[in-house]
């Protein structure tokens, strides 16, 4: 599963705050991105049938179970420094990724990535 870190967490629940029907946080892999897989961060009101639930620091994270296998042991963490502020994730799972951070390349399965799957061609440019 993926976990959160108590700094993350707190950005989280201060943007819940903001959104009436966030209740919890979905964590999730789509197709593109420069290195054919890009993380999304997201707010949805409830799991779904199948989804992986974990609560951690506060806040119920969730995620889908098609993303589970490329997420298992990620990490999200968010960082404020002279690059900018942002939610990061530390992903075990990516062999390859973009200087962006927002897309990776799968490990093993990575055949079988999202329809729509596939270098941007911009660099980084998301």
């Amino acid at each position: 599963m993926v976990t959160i870190t108590e700094r993350a967490a707190e950005q989280v629940l201060a943007l819940m705050e903001q959104e009436p029907e966030a209740n919890v946080l979905r964590v999730a892999v789509q197709g593109g991105g420069c290195s054919g897989l890009q993380y999304a961060l997201g707010f949805d009101n409830e799991a779904q049938p199948g989804d992986a639930v974990a609560q951690q620091h506060g806040v119920t994270v969730i995620v889908d179970r098609f993303s589970l296998p490329y997420l298992e042991g990620a990490g999200i963490d968010f960082v404020d420094g002279l690059m900018g502020q942002g939610f990061t994730v530390n992903n075990p799972n990516a062999n390859g990724g973009c200087g962006c951070g927002k897309s990776f390349s799968g490990g093993e399965g990575a055949e079988d990535a999202p329809a729509g799957a596939g270098g941007c061609g911009s660099g980084c440019g998301i």
